[in-house]
């Protein structure tokens, strides 16, 4: 005999940042509400880090709802145990109706009620949220295949730090900001590292005195929304900027690793047993990740010009180092016993059968909101604006889905100024 189905007016699935702030303001509007996690608290953080992570953004950008940093450096960047305990503390600041270990397995519309298959059972709700993000399955090209069987190769999620890897060299295929930041692991492990270069831009980490992302902060460029983006919806797949928070934020310059011993070449495009072939495309996309830094920079100065604001002189770094471009690589006269794939994710909202998704499988949504009245997303990259899917802005995000709720009912908003407050 089948169990009857749990009900709640609310259900959020997933249970990080994203379904932590939707729950904080759904309790705090005292809405019955159950947080459905298919793992345990911050595992994503907790598993799919390497050891030394850290966040790319300065503390003071994490701004859960309710639950700002409050701590001593807030110009620091928190590492890989520190971003643990933050959610942790977050979570028994007010408590949310969490469920872990609860995997959603299906998700229909009937007889006016969503109706969730899962791992602990039926549910039943009047309104979703999927809070789970879009990076959900690690993304390895086929070629991979082709790669010798006594190759290690695993995806960036699943490195953890040098000692994992069995001796001899490292190809990181892939220059975002995770590539770019194993690749740097390994370099400082003393590990021969060789660095497959993307089209992935580059940041400055501080100019004119100043961390960089504070002068964005203060221009007003984390509040640009995806509408009033130049790319548009095209924001969304573009790669992160490279930069590390690593020993209190610097750059991650590849032309002064390259100097320093680091092997870099263009992008992977083929693998024949132990020979490997690039692009001869390094020199290009090391000019153009400098052109962007150099943009941002030139945006930066424009606005201090504009503003009569006294700062001091250019400290961002710098360097017109050239390295070899190499087409060609022997993994076995190199003794690269290891490739690490840091080629992004796939996502995969199948479990979700209803119709609400855009050709490419992203949600078809507005700041979260869909056009099937009582289902909502959040936490996904550039939903609203470039925070959406980080610490800094996914509470906004969910306080606008809240008063959507909250306008959608029947009844008068009573506490719309409560949560605003």
């Amino acid at each position: 005999m089948q169990n009857a189905a749990e009900h709640h007016e609310v259900i959020v699935v997933g249970g990080g940042q994203a379904g932590l702030s939707m729950s904080y303001y759904l309790k705090q509007s005292g809405i019955d509400h159950v947080v459905l996690n298919k793992g345990q608290l911050a595992d994503s953080w907790r598993h799919e880090r390497w050891d030394n992570f850290c966040l790319v953004t300065p503390n003071w950008q994490c701004q859960l709802p309710g639950f700002y940093y409050q701590g001593d450096d807030p110009d620091g960047f928190m590492v890989k145990d520190e971003i643990i305990k933050y959610i942790e503390d977050y979570a028994a600041s007010f408590a949310p109706p969490l469920k872990n270990g609860v995997k959603v397995e299906d998700v229909i519309y009937e007889d006016g009620l969503f109706k969730l298959t899962s791992t602990d059972g039926p549910y039943t709700a009047n309104k979703v949220v999927v809070a789970c993000g879009s990076y959900h399955h690690p993304k390895i090209p086929a070629m991979a295949e082709n790669a010798p069987k006594d190759v290690l190769q695993l995806h960036a999620a699943h490195y953890k730090n040098a000692s994992q890897l069995p001796e001899g060299g490292v190809l990181v295929v892939g220059s975002g900001q995770s590539g770019c930041q194993i690749a740097e692991d390994l370099h400082l492990a003393g590990r021969k590292a060789y660095l497959s270069v993307g089209s992935a831009p580059r940041v400055s980490r501080r100019y004119r005195g100043k961390e960089v992302v504070n002068w964005l902060d203060e221009m007003g460029y984390y509040e640009t929304t995806i509408e009033q983006h130049p790319d548009g919806k095209a924001a969304r797949k573009k790669t992160n900027h490279y930069v590390t928070g690593r020993d209190g934020g610097r750059d991650i310059n590849l032309r002064l690793l390259a100097q320093d011993g680091m092997k870099l070449y263009g992008r992977l495009s083929s693998i024949q047993g132990s020979q490997l072939l690039f692009e001869d495309n390094l020199a290009q996309n090391l000019d153009n990740a400098d052109k962007v830094a150099e943009r941002i920079n030139s945006d930066i100065e424009h606005y201090i010009t504009n503003n009569n604001i006294q700062a001091p002189p250019d400290d961002s770094i710098k360097s017109t180092f050239v390295p070899d471009t190499q087409l060609n690589l022997d993994l076995q006269s190199e003794n690269i016993n290891t490739i690490i794939w840091s080629t992004g994710f796939h996502m995969d909202f199948s479990w979700i059968k209803l119709p609400v998704f855009e050709s490419g499988g992203y949600p078809d949504q507005t700041r979260g909101v869909t056009r099937m009245e009582g289902l909502y997303f959040l936490g996904l990259n550039w939903q609203n604006t470039w925070g959406s899917g980080r610490f800094y802005h996914v509470g906004k995000d969910a306080l606008y889905i809240m008063e959507h709720m909250l306008q959608s009912k029947s009844e008068p908003i009573t506490i719309k100024n409560q949560l605003l407050a």
